[in-house]
């Protein structure tokens, strides 16, 4: 099976937008005209947002069998479920409780205020994914898994030099030292990522571009951990102009 790394460049946020938008979209229509069914790992931040938005805002929205759509998270804050930082409701805003995807098929962290605490929360979720898991597996197939990546390289929770990077074994990890607020974090593990079909990793903003080019440099997954993550299928990076600035004119392909 191939794998391939692509750095596909808007010329700005909104245009990113837009483009991830639709091609989500259609990629969505085609994976479940292929095998009937979707698995569909969602991320927290400004940029994913303004993408579901977007695939909101689309007249193409409901071409998408919403019955057949799963989703999941990446990762979570460990706060209220009410708390406007929370990304589950976050995405709920921009996309979920607009589109008639069924209750049973949204699996969000559990939430501070939910009556457990963080490690039972973790093992909890790691249950849920077991249970939704294919033959041979503790996950299930995850065919379009979206993360963003912060200026030091962070993807979901995992941040550089900490532990969760290299955890080698679990699906789930709670995350009690954050570097960025809140310091306390449940979030899918390295291997849980990686095991997706294709990573869509949607990065805007010259903050980082640092990390990008450095991932692309061949950077270990200690000093930034988006070097660590790679879909078994493809590995996509959509970003703006800003955050190509570091990324090698080879390595890119530009959309205007």
């Amino acid at each position: 099976m191939t794998n391939e790394r692509r750095v596909l460049v808007h010329p700005d946020r909104a245009a990113l937008a837009a483009s991830v938008a639709a091609r989500f979209i259609t990629t969505t229509v085609d994976i479940l005209h292929e095998q009937g069914e979707i698995n569909v790992v969602l991320a927290g931040g400004s940029v994913a947002n303004e993408v579901l938005a977007a695939i909101n805002a689309s007249a193409a929205r409901d071409t998408i069998d919403w019955d057949l759509v799963t989703f999941w998270w990446g990762d979570e804050r460990w706060v209220p479920k009410n708390d406007p930082e929370r990304n589950e409701l976050q995405a709920r805003n921009a996309l979920l409780d607009h589109i008639a995807v069924p209750a049973a098929n949204i699996h969000p962290f559990a939430a501070s205020d939910e009556g457990t605490d963080l490690d039972s929360a973790a093992a909890a979720y790691a249950a849920q994914l077991e249970a939704a898991s294919i033959e041979g597996t503790a996950l299930p197939r995850f065919d379009i898994t979206f993360l963003g990546v912060g200026p030091d390289g962070h993807v979901a929770s995992l941040f550089p030099h900490q532990p969760g990077i290299r955890e080698s074994e679990a699906s789930v990890l709670a995350v009690r030292d954050s570097p960025k607020p809140p310091a306390e974090r449940l979030s899918l593990s390295r291997p849980a990522l990686n095991s997706s079909r294709c990573i869509w990793m949607v990065l805007a903003g010259p903050d980082k571009a640092s990390a990008l080019g450095l991932a692309l440099a061949g950077a270990s997954r200690d000093e930034v951990p988006v070097a660590g993550i790679k879909g078994r299928r493809y590995t996509n990076f959509f970003v703006d102009r800003e955050a190509a600035a570091e990324v090698p004119e080879n390595l890119t392909a530009s959309t205007f």
